[in-house]
This record gives C-alpha cells, sequence and structure tokens, in this order.
C-alpha cells in the first residue's frame, strides 16, 4: 500500500477542515435552536402562569360579584316579599274603608229624609192633637212636597250651632 500523496493529504486536510467546520457550524446552529426553544419554553411556562393568575383573579372576581349580587337578590326578593304583604294588608284596609265609604254614603243619602221626618214628627208634636181645623180638610198632608222643605229648620239639639259642626264631621264606624 502506498502512503498518500502530500496533495491528497492536504486536500483531505482542507476536506476535514471544511468538514469540522461545517460541524461547528451545525452545532452552534443547533446549540442557538435549542437555547431559542429553551427561552420560548420559558416564556411560555411564564406566560402560562400569568395566565392563570389573571384566570383565578377573574374567577375570585366573578365568585365575589355572584356572592353580592345573590345577596341583594335575596334582599330583593324579602323585599318583594314585604312589599306584597303590605300591598295584601293595604287593599284589605281599603276593602274595609270602601265598605264604610258606602255605608256612610247611604247614610248621607238617607239624612234628608230622615231629617224632614223627624221634622214632621216634631211639627206633628208642636201642633198637639188634631182639631176640627185641621190641615186632612183642606187636601193637604204632613207628607206634602211642599212641607218636606222645612226639614232644614229643624233641629234637634237645643243647641243649633253644634249641628252646624257636625254637618262637616264624618264620624268613624266600627262596622
Amino acid at each position: 500500500m502506498s502512503s498518500p500523496s502530500p496533495v491528497q493529504i492536504r486536500e483531505a486536510n482542507a476536506h476535514l477542515a471544511a468538514l469540522h467546520r461545517r460541524v461547528s457550524d451545525l452545532e452552534q446552529r443547533l446549540e442557538d435552536a435549542e437555547k431559542t426553544v429553551r427561552e420560548q419554553a420559558e416564556s411560555l411556562i411564564r406566560k402560562d402562569e400569568q395566565l392563570r393568575a389573571a384566570t383565578r383573579e377573574i374567577t375570585e372576581a366573578k365568585d365575589k360579584e355572584i356572592f353580592f349580587l345573590h345577596e341583594k337578590l335575596c334582599q330583593s326578593e324579602e323585599s318583594i316579599h314585604k312589599l306584597n304583604q303590605t300591598i295584601k294588608e293595604k287593599d284589605s284596609l281599603i276593602g274595609q274603608l270602601q265598605h264604610r265609604c258606602q255605608l256612610l254614603d247611604s247614610i248621607c243619602k238617607s239624612r234628608p229624609f230622615l231629617d224632614s221626618m223627624l221634622a214632621q214628627m216634631a211639627e206633628a208634636e208642636r201642633t198637639g192633637k188634631p182639631t176640627t181645623n185641621s190641615s186632612f180638610t183642606d187636601g193637604e198632608s204632613n207628607c206634602s212636597p211642599s212641607r218636606l222643605s222645612n226639614h232644614k229648620d229643624f233641629s234637634l239639639s237645643e243647641d243649633d250651632s253644634d249641628d252646624q259642626e257636625l254637618d262637616g264631621v264624618v264620624f268613624g264606624t266600627t262596622v
């Protein structure tokens, strides 16, 4: 076997040097790529931790707001329940007062007739026993409309000023 010529040795050395440079270059690129991947992984881990922290904060804020809104809802429902009870009580009271109002209206509508009847009775007491010259012989009775207009002058009380004060007063009843 013959030994390689110096030209072949130089070419082989040049080839080995080029191959070595190429390997060194590829190793450097691999190292840079690994460093980039490591940095990106670390960045992703940090971002993931930040996102998890932000998610926890948002979840806590959401839970607090849900709790607050639930409390507010419960208070509102309690207020609604109380207001509904108050409405029912007021409706019941309105019904009672309407009934009393109807009774008072009825009494007020009947008052002129009662006053007229009392006036006629008072006049009958004042006139005493009928005489032969009674108004029945004239064709006029105590129930005629012309005589009903006199009832305003009649008062059951001895003090007319008391009656005037009572005309404007509405009495409460427990009917």
